[in-house]
Formats: structure tokens, C-alpha cells, sequence
């Protein structure tokens, strides 16, 4: 399929920008079927603001590992139902087979 450069106005800030041939054949060997609605410097911007959002500092909660009783953190809220370990006992397990992901 042969393709043209488009002229698309940016949904943010309202400048116009090309859609290159380019990029359009980028586009459709990814399977994306919607054209860009951002122009290049929107995009990164969202992406930025986005990832400075989702890379916060994750809580953490005190537990005591059920095989060696050491105290130390996990990223989740234990439920009480299943042991949580520290990350020595859980590397140990797992590479004996005894946890599996």
C-alpha cells in the first residue's frame, strides 16, 4: 500500500503537524488503526507526565518472613492466608522449585 503525508491538527494544543508516509506504514505494521490525535511534542509530554505519575514511591508493609522469622517489607498487603517471605527465602524456594510464578 503506498502512502501520502497528512496534515493533522494536534487534540492538545491545536498546532498542525505531518503524518508522515512514514510513519503511517509504522502505524499499520504495528496494527495501529487510529491516527495520531497528539502531535510530537504533546505525545511526549503525556508520556512524561504519565510515567512521573505511575513511578511513585510503591507503599510497602512490614511482615516476618514464615521461613527464617526476619522482619522486612513487601510490596503488598499480605492477607494472612499464605506465607510471605524475604527475598533470600523466596529466591531460595523458587530456584528449588518450591514456588512457582
Amino acid at each position: 500500500m503506498s502512502y501520502v503525508d497528512k496534515t493533522l491538527t494536534c487534540r492538545d494544543c491545536g498546532t498542525t503537524f505531518v503524518f508522515s508516509a512514514g510513519e503511517q506504514e509504522f502505524y499499520a505494521t504495528k496494527g495501529f488503526q487510529n491516527e495520531p490525535a497528539r502531535c510530537p511534542d504533546c505525545r511526549r509530554l503525556r508520556r512524561n507526565r504519565m510515567s512521573m505519575l505511575s513511578s511513585g514511591p510503591r507503599p510497602m508493609f512490614p511482615v516476618i518472613c514464615a521461613q527464617c522469622g526476619v522482619e522486612t517489607e513487601v510490596p503488598f498487603q499480605p492477607r494472612g492466608d499464605r506465607p510471605v517471605y524475604c527475598r533470600a527465602c523466596f529466591d531460595a524456594l523458587r530456584a528449588s522449585g518450591q514456588i512457582t510464578q
